[in-house]
Formats: structure tokens, sequence, C-alpha cells
């Protein structure tokens, strides 16, 4: 958990700060600055989370049914890659709208209030549970059905609210 803090906090400083070099330098009347924070903003939205969990889901449901070695191979090369690409994308969001407030924007914030971004919470919870979850056969089995429910709505359910 330290590592993923560290990591968030990281990559949320970084992208602050890419951001406020890219506002300030449109603030001096410079077009790169406005390319520069839309490069930002496309990087990562709140839609980008629901087929990342889609995804993260298919490969919970499969550690789920699969023997160990097979399982520890989809943890390492599917889901604790998926689970940092989570933490990286959000980070970048936060750190983006945190250089936006600090320039002015007051309503930049607000944007966290999405709903879409309960994804980035559901991921990463599932995976800090992700052991428990193997150890207790009653438990597999009943979240190999729920992530198997969960992918096929991040996949086929519209979403819109």
């Amino acid at each position: 958990m330290n590592k993923a803090a560290a990591s968030f906090a990281l990559v949320a400083v970084l992208a602050a700060a890419l951001t406020a070099l890219s506002l300030a330098v449109a603030r001096h009347g410079y077009p790169f600055g406005v390319i520069g924070v839309q490069r930002l903003d496309g990087i990562a939205s709140a839609d980008s989370f629901i087929p990342l969990a889609a995804i993260y889901f298919l490969a919970a449901m499969l550690m789920m049914i699969l023997p160990l070695k097979a399982a520890s191979i989809v943890l390492v090369n599917a889901a604790d890659t998926i689970h940092w690409i989570v933490i990286a994308l959000f980070a970048t969001i936060v750190g983006c709208l945190a250089a936006r407030w600090v320039f002015g924007q007051a309503s930049a914030p607000w944007a966290l209030l999405d709903w879409r971004y309960l994804f980035v919470a559901i991921i990463v919870g599932c995976h800090l549970a992700m052991n428990e979850l193997r150890r207790n056969v009653l438990l597999r089995s009943l979240f190999f059905a729920l992530f198997g429910v969960a992918t096929f709505a991040c996949l086929f359910w519209s979403f819109r609210i």
C-alpha cells in the first residue's frame, strides 16, 4: 500500500508540475501551453477507467479459477499492471486538476465527483483483497461469478446517468 501511495503522490506531483508549466506558458500568450494542457487532459479521463476495469475483472476472474502458477502469471502480467496503470492515470487527473485549481480555476476539483472514479477504488480494493479471495474456496467461487458479471457490465452496459 505504501508503494501505491508513493507512486500516486509522485505521479500527481509530476502531472501538476507539467500542467502548471503549460498553464503558465499559455497565460503568457504562447499557443504551445494550450497544446500541452490539452495533451495532459487527453491522457486520462473518467471514461478510460471503464474498459480498464473490464480487463482487470477478466484477469481477476481468471485468477479465481486458474491453478496457482497460471494465476500468478495472470496476476503479474495483467492484473498488477492494470492496477498500476489505474493509479498512474488517476494521479495524472488529480495532478492536472490540482494545477488548474492553483491557477485560479476554482471549479476544477469538482470534476473528481464523477461517479466513474469509483472504478478506481474498486480496482485498487479488489487488488488489495485478491490474496484473501484466492484462499477461500467459497469466496473464490462467489467472486468468480461477481467478476464475470462486472466484466460484462463494463463491456456492454452504457453507464449513462
